[in-house]
């Protein structure tokens, strides 16, 4: 017969011993366990200035104890807040800078059991202008350019660069060359009796370089004179069967992001260029983006995957004979395990 005095004690007890009066054993822990969302899983990336707030839930019973680490060390508390709640953890940086970037690792520990989750992230900004361009020849219609890196690429890789130009009576900029992946340029289809000034940016991820180098002297286009060509005189055949003069490198990409590859090829006339992967022709295959410009061959290869690794060949054909290059191109995960 049950007094009283023992249910009423039994009503304020807590829930496990609740259970136990009831006949029911107390509930099993829950080991430690994280869930980055799929974004994570590889590089985050923010620009310079923007918010960083990232949510990782988590599980585990009893409450588990729950720490973050940037580079192996611990978050500064002035630029990182971090609230842990009973299933998630909200990592906040309110103006993201440069040196926010790097690996972050989440831990969730429950007495001997620990569960834990790395993020990397990237902080980035636009570049730096090049450091200086120089005008190096001009004759007929054209130009010639080349000018140095940026000191700073904000952080993240160069897209390439964008060259303008402008011709001294109209004062007016327009760009000749958009994302050229090279440090020189030949600027062609100028104007007889103009003199021009050029310009080029850097460009990421952000955009443009705030600022561009001008070249400090002008490229004046003269009227070429004009000479009777003599009888008996031959005229030089300038033919040329293709020679690639910048061949393709071996290249390992990211997978998931877009990536290309490069070379420069000197034939005249001018030649076909074929792209194939592993001798099989690719070109019509709208993975692929393929740009020959002034000698110089790129192979867009959009959000690669580990079927698109293989060896990339380039081969150029005209009248007087062909040529090719090869390279490999790996697909590397970044994270392989994920969680």
């Amino acid at each position: 017969m049950k007094l009283p005095g023992e249910c009423h004690r039994c009503l304020f007890n807590t829930s496990h011993s609740q259970a136990a009066c009831a006949g029911v054993p107390p509930g099993e822990p829950e080991p430690p366990k994280i869930r980055v969302p799929r974004y994570l899983r590889q590089t985050y990336i923010r620009k310079v200035g923007e918010v960083i707030n990232l949510q990782i839930p988590f599980q585990g019973k009893p409450k588990p104890q729950v720490t973050w680490t940037h580079n192996g060390h611990a978050l500064d508390t002035q630029r990182v807040n971090v609230r842990n709640g009973e299933q998630d953890s909200i990592l906040f940086i309110r103006s993201a800078q440069r040196n926010d970037s790097g690996h972050y690792e989440l831990s969730v520990r429950l007495d001997d059991l620990e569960a834990k989750a790395e993020i990397d992230i990237l902080v980035i900004e636009r570049p730096g202008p090049p450091k200086s361009i120089k005008l190096l020849d001009v004759w007929g219609f054209n130009a010639a350019l080349e000018w140095t890196p940026p000191e700073d690429t904000g952080n993240t890789e160069l897209l390439g660069y964008t060259v303008q130009k402008a011709d001294r009576k109209t004062g007016q900029w327009f760009t000749v060359f958009e994302r050229c992946h090279r440090t020189s340029c030949t600027v062609s289809d100028l104007i007889i009796g103009n003199s021009y000034s050029f310009r080029v940016f850097s460009e990421n991820q952000c955009g443009l370089s705030a600022t561009a180098p001008v070249t400090t002297e002008l490229a004046h286009i003269q009227k070429a004179d004009t000479v009777s060509k003599k009888e008996g005189i031959q005229e030089r055949d300038f033919s040329e069967a293709p020679k690639f003069t910048h061949p393709l490198a071996d290249h390992t990409t990211t997978l998931g992001y877009s990536t290309q590859l490069f070379c420069s090829v000197r034939a005249t006339p001018k030649p076909k260029i074929i792209w194939m992967k592993n001798k099989m022709d690719i070109q019509g295959n709208p993975k692929y983006r393929a740009l020959s410009e002034q000698g110089i061959c790129s192979l867009e290869i959009r959000k690669p995957s580990p079927f698109d690794a293989g060896v990339y060949t380039c081969k150029a054909i005209n009248a007087l004979g062909e040529a090719s290059v090869d390279c490999r191109l790996d697909v590397k995960d970044p994270h392989p395990t994920g969680f």
